[in-house]
């Protein structure tokens, strides 16, 4: 961590609230960021979330200045060393996927990618846990324990978690520190990730399943951030919404987007990594008419391309984006690799 990036205080007050209208603020909850005094203010709220974003602020402004990329990713390692890095907005996979009982967890959400490596900023874990049971999702289940904290998770008249209520909200919330992750390594670090996968939830049938991308690709569509706002994951959404987010997380990013997106490239370049867009939403056909794509075809893609399996299928030109598509996915439906 650079030195700059020590001594940062976050003041948590959920009982103050702003008043809009004296205070210049959008509403009554404020999170406030001073850089010079080295202080978060986060009043009004009462989410996990808003106290380890506003560090992920603070890492993205120091970080790059040292031509180290900060991303909004997931990571983990396989049983050779080999590391990949999931790209995702909230909704789309990120944690579900990289939660692999067969690989090992670097770290959740939040990461850095020097000359070194890769290293995680938080240390913990900050899940959905709307369905979760023990096989669906089964380490971050696990993870609910004692110390453990959850957020807006209905009980029921014993007390027991009801996963599957929604009646206050979808966007039910599980924080815990890492070392409650099975297979989370420590130090939380890894060598230069060979594989990053683009996660987007696309609402509108648009994108196949996945597709290889290029490194100017891969930059094109880390500032685009193309994904859908989903139930759960933003107050009032009740059905998707196409989302544009630079690098999946703009609100957090502070400095010019080339900024971020030049290190990526550079880093893709410099360390031969294979990239994937993976759309885990819907294929061929837009939310309310078919389903989502279903998790075991996406977990089927995701380990082809962990294994090395999809680089070596025949690909095609999609026309949109001119992506390059495989025909062809053990265990995914041929027809899915045709959305057209």
């Amino acid at each position: 961590m650079p030195a700059d990036a020590e001594g940062f205080t976050v003041l948590s007050m959920p009982s103050v609230l702003a008043d809009p209208e004296e205070d210049g603020t959008n509403s009554e909850t404020f999170i406030i960021l001073n850089l010079t005094e080295k202080v978060i203010l986060v009043g009004g709220g009462r989410y996990v979330g808003e106290l380890k974003k506003g560090i992920f602020t603070v890492m993205n402004y120091l970080l790059p200045k040292r031509s180290v990329f900060s991303v909004h990713c997931s990571a983990n390692i396989g049983k050779n060393g080999d590391s990949a890095l999931f790209f995702g907005l909230s909704g789309t996979g990120k944690t579900t996927l990289s939660a692999d009982k067969r690989r090992f967890l670097v770290g959740d959400d939040e990461h850095g990618w020097s000359d070194e490596g890769i290293f995680n900023i938080e240390g913990g874990c900050y899940a959905k846990c709307i369905g979760l049971t023990g096989k669906a999702k089964s380490q971050i289940y696990r993870a609910i324990r004692d110390r453990a904290v959850l957020e807006n998770v209905v009980l029921d008249d014993n007390r027991i978690p009801d996963y599957t209520d929604s009646s206050t909200t979808e966007n039910t919330r599980a924080g815990c520190p890492l070392n409650y992750i099975d297979n989370a390594v420590f130090p939380s670090v890894a060598w230069h990730p060979k594989t990053i996968i683009f996660l987007t939830a696309d609402a509108f049938g648009v994108l196949p399943p996945v597709a290889k991308l290029s490194t100017e690709q891969a930059m094109y569509h880390y500032l685009a951030g193309y994904t859908s706002k989903l139930a759960g994951t933003d107050g009032g959404i009740t059905e998707p919404q196409a989302a544009f987010s630079i690098g999946v997380v703009e609100p957090f990013l502070h400095l010019p987007p080339l900024t971020y997106a030049k290190i990526l490239g550079a880093n893709i370049d410099k360390h031969a990594v294979d990239v994937y867009l993976v759309n885990t939403g819907w294929c061929g056909v837009p939310y309310g008419t078919g389903s989502r794509i279903k998790l075991k075809y996406t977990r089927a893609i995701v380990d082809a391309i962990l294994d090395g399996s999809l680089k070596k299928q025949e690909m095609k030109e999609f026309p949109i984006f001119k992506l390059k598509v495989p025909v062809h996915c053990t265990g995914v439906p041929d027809e899915l690799f045709d959305p057209t």
